[in-house]
């Protein structure tokens, strides 16, 4: 078994051209003559199809009926071969691929040239017969050149193919590697981007935390603390009137008879949309809730709601707490002190300033959100191609050693 001999991708490329100098160089520059020798071969060729454009184009102006149509003829026929040469691109670099691509397109263009000329040289004869043996004398040059083409790509060029394409491949892989580095240096700019958003983000919460816990901002938040705890006494302490409470406020709506009044009726229906703002904005005593109450035991009394018996009792021991113990007296004294508190501080001109600053602190959070929202999405497009710039490096790698085991009989390995 061989050795493993290791480089790295800079110094594969200068090994490997000592390696196959020999070999590589000549058939390239072989190549590279034969190129050169079908662009002046085309040259010549775009000449006499100009020259016979140019005497066809004389001999129509003459107006001479014996030759008018056939010099029209070969005037069509003339600038077709003129653009049909110049419409060949010669490689300027060239290689394997290029010359294959090259060759084909010579193919083409000469197989359809050489139809043209069986089909209209005789037509035009025998007039501008010495143009027609010029044109002729330079096309078969082209063919022999042509052939010398096919000649060498299929016996000699393609020996080489392997090779060439494990240069390019070379040369690939370093662009990829210098791609990979650049990506490298992306992903550490990005992700210090991001670092740097996230201790702005971090910073400005902070400061928002700060300024609600201080002075009327503060207890305000506070008092919304004990508003939501207040929230769920009230909703606990009328839990089991709800259903009634609905009950109740369909029998007032169709008209049969709960006795209540408008106010009464607006106040239940508030009751059962926001139960703590309606508690809490009740007079002292709660006056509307215990006539609310009144009338819902009678109603219950009179068995004009259909309850369940087990809510019926619960209601109407509720209903005898509120009304005859007073059992709802405390709470109503702390929602209404709380609710009382609240808009006082809500309306404070500290709060006011406290609210406009802690609002432009938002907007800059959010700001700074999306704009590591944008640096998050460019973080991942950004490793999405560094794996994949790594995987092609991997590849591209695999691929060369193998092309120099399979050219050379060497084992390499790029490192």
């Amino acid at each position: 078994m061989s050795e493993t001999l290791r480089f790295s991708s800079r110094d594969i490329k200068g090994w490997l051209e000592r390696e196959t100098g020999s070999v590589f160089i000549p058939v390239h520059t072989r190549a590279q003559k034969l190129i050169d020798e079908m662009r002046r071969t085309l040259d010549s060729l775009s000449e006499v199809s100009k020259m016979l454009m140019d005497n066809s184009a004389k001999e129509i102006e003459k107006r001479n009926m014996k030759t008018y149509r056939r010099a029209r003829a070969l005037n069509r026929l003339a600038r077709l071969f003129y653009e049909r040469m110049r419409q060949l691109k010669v490689p300027d670099k060239v290689s394997y691929d290029s010359f294959s691509q090259f060759l084909q397109e010579l193919q083409k263009a000469f197989a359809v040239t050489d139809v043209d000329v069986r089909n209209w040289f005789p037509r035009i004869s025998p007039f501008f017969i010495l143009d027609r043996r010029r044109f002729m004398a330079i096309f078969e040059k082209a063919k022999e050149s042509l052939k010398d083409l096919q000649n060498f790509l299929t016996k000699e060029y393609v020996k080489t193919k392997t090779l060439e394409e494990t240069f390019q491949l070379i040369d690939k892989l370093l662009d990829l590697e210098q791609h990979l580095k650049d990506l490298k240096e992306r992903v550490t700019k990005t992700g210090s981007d991001k670092a740097s958003v996230e201790k702005e983000i971090a910073e400005a919460q902070q400061k928002m935390a700060e300024l609600k816990s201080r002075g009327s901002i503060g207890q305000l938040h506070q008092t919304g603390t004990e508003i939501d705890s207040l929230s769920m006494d009230v909703k606990h302490s009328l839990q089991h009137l709800q259903k009634p409470f609905i009950k109740l406020q369909s029998l007032a709506t169709h008209g049969e008879g709960s006795g209540l009044t408008p106010e009464e009726l607006s106040k239940l229906s508030h009751y059962l949309e926001n139960p703590f703002e309606a508690f809490s904005t009740e007079a002292p005593g709660h006056p509307l809730l215990r006539q609310i109450l009144l009338k819902l035991d009678r109603s219950i009394s009179e068995g004009k709601l259909k309850l369940k018996p087990e809510k019926i009792r619960k209601a109407e021991q509720t209903i005898d707490n509120i009304i005859n113990r007073n059992s709802l007296a405390d709470l109503h004294q702390k929602s209404r002190d709380a609710m009382t508190r609240k808009t006082q501080l809500s309306t404070s001109e500290e709060v006011t300033v406290m609210r406009q600053n802690l609002s432009k602190i938002q907007v800059h959070v959010e700001d700074l959100t999306r704009r590591r929202g944008v640096v998050e999405t460019e973080e991942a497009s950004i490793r999405r191609a560094h794996e994949e710039t790594s995987e092609k490096i991997r590849s591209h790698k695999a691929e060369i050693e193998k092309n120099i085991l399979s050219f050379l009989d060497k084992t390499v390995r790029i490192e």
